[in-house]
Order: C-alpha cells, then structure tokens, then sequence
C-alpha cells in the first residue's frame, strides 16, 4: 500500500510535452489560460505522490499486455506515468484526442 512518500519526476519527454502545451496554448488563447492548464496539469501529477496505483492502465498498452504504465487525466489531457520502487517517473503528457497509440509507441520506444 502506497503513502504520500512517492517522489514524482517528470521525464525529459515529458517536460517537453509541458512546454510545447504551453506554447500552443498560450498562442492559440493566452498566456493566463496556458498557466492555468500547466497549473491543472502539475497538481494533477503531484497528485500522484500519494497512491499512483489509482491511475488506469492506457488501453492502448492494454491491448498489447503492457501493465508496467498507468495514467492519470486532466482532459482532455493524459498524464502517462511508471511507478518505479518509490518513484512515480512522468512519461508523457499529451492531448487525448491526439493519435495516443503512435504517441505511446514512439515515447515507450525512446525511453
């Protein structure tokens, strides 16, 4: 059984990920709104510091037998993790409307 001692860290891919958000959201809205959803976005994931267990496993590795990943959501927005000992480790953060099968595969195969 988890506790809130769970360190949680983003990947480099990951911090990628909240950049580039931030960048298009800031651009196609404001800058205020892409702080509000990197705000959202970061408690959801520090969130995870305290039973990361909860998080679903993505359907997408699922259906390939791959339970090593869960997730967790801010929609539409996916926040893909992998619980390591007492490391929760940040893998991607993505749009859920986004080709998520491709997404998970390209991110899975660099890591």
């Amino acid at each position: 059984m988890a506790g809130p001692c769970h360190a949680v860290l983003l990947t480099a891919g990951a911090e990628q990920d909240l950049e580039a958000l931030y960048e298009y959201i800031a651009e196609s809205d404001s800058p205020a709104a892409a702080d509000r959803v990197l705000d959202r976005l970061m408690k959801s994931a520090e969130s995870l510091a305290t039973f990361p267990e909860r998080g679903s496993y993505p359907r997408e590795l699922l259906a390939l037998g791959i339970r090593e990943y869960r997730q967790t959501f801010f929609k539409p927005y996916r926040i893909v993790y992998r619980i390591v000992g007492e490391t929760v480790y940040i893998v991607l953060v993505a749009d859920g409307r986004r080709d998520m099968q491709s997404l998970l595969a390209q991110r899975l195969l660099r890591n």
